[in-house]
């Protein structure tokens, strides 16, 4: 693998994968930068929290190569500690967004004191069926990439070993995976792989997986292997408000709460959680919401 003409690619907010060949291991690195700092910048978190969201986001991002079809992939933390809820979601087009929520300021400590008897859960739902899939771990091991490692260990029987990292502009990631034997085919497979790559994977500093582009990291830590780099998958900042989510809850509270709560206000207001936009519905908006509604459901004397 090269690295000639990599210092003038774009490489901020993609998910790089490759396979090292000869051997059933596969890895991921990414690196979020102007979708990190939107995220952080919407909800104005405080630098440890901030630092967190952003190892979560590129966890997320880690999982979300793993998705063999159309859907969407949620990771959560939730705790009755200093942080309370931690939410990424991420869709299998590269849309993601996230919301935390701490009691106070956040402890500069370890996963298992910032989320105390804290689970992570992760959430695969696939677009067209009612399949959902979901896995729930401890957070004993003291950070979310080990955490990460334990669900892949417990729920995927797959060894596999995880770096995250943030830092005020970007936040990056790292995913090693040994896969089954024989699902990479060779004539003359490299059974000590899994322990020579994780040895030089092991290597890296939190600075170089926010600092160093990415295919040159890639390069700087495997050059004496031979690694097939697949084309990245682009990742952005969307968040699902703006598929008219809002609109939704507004016709849901009907016509009679809807009506009373203008009367009472002179508008709605809603504030998305995720992406802190506020929506203010007049009440020329919430009647045309209730038209549309009313026309989508019209009125049946069967019950529901």
């Amino acid at each position: 693998m090269s690295a000639d003409g990599e210092a003038a690619m774009n490489e901020d907010d993609r998910l790089y994968r490759f396979l090292f060949e000869g051997a059933d291991v596969r890895g991921e690195l990414v690196q979020l930068g102007s979708l990190y700092r939107e995220v952080v910048e919407r909800a104005a978190h405080p630098p440890v929290l901030a630092r967190l969201v952003g190892e979560a986001l590129a966890a997320t991002s880690l999982l979300l190569a793993t998705l063999k079809f159309t859907g969407r992939l949620t990771l959560q933390i939730q705790a009755n500690g200093p942080l309370k809820l931690l939410v990424v979601q991420a869709s299998s087009d590269g849309g993601m967004r996230a919301l935390a929520r701490s009691d106070g300021e956040l402890p500069d400590s370890a996963l298992d004191h910032q989320a105390p008897r804290g689970a992570l859960a992760i959430t695969i739902d696939a677009e067209d069926q009612n399949d959902r899939y979901q896995g729930v771990v401890d957070l004993a091991a003291g950070s979310l990439a080990g955490a990460i490692e334990k669900y892949f260990r417990e729920s995927e029987q797959l060894d596999t070993r995880v770096w995250l990292a943030a830092d005020e502009q970007v936040a990056a990631g790292m995913l090693l995976q040994r896969l089954p034997a024989g699902e990479q085919p060779s004539d003359e497979r490299d059974d000590d792989a899994w322990d020579r790559v994780g040895y030089l994977a092991g290597t890296v500093k939190p600075e170089e997986l926010c600092q160093v582009a990415p295919t040159t990291l890639i390069y700087r830590l495997f050059h004496e292997e031979t690694v097939r780099l697949f084309d990245p998958l682009p990742l952005r900042f969307r968040c699902r408000c703006a598929d008219g989510r809002i609109d939704g809850i507004i016709q849901s509270m009907g016509a009679e709460d809807a009506r009373a709560l203008l009367e009472e206000q002179g508008q709605i207001e809603v504030t998305c959680e995720f992406c802190c936009t506020v929506y203010r519905y007049d009440p020329v908006d919430v009647e045309a919401l209730l038209a549309t509604d009313v026309d989508r459901h019209p009125p049946s004397d069967e019950s529901h």
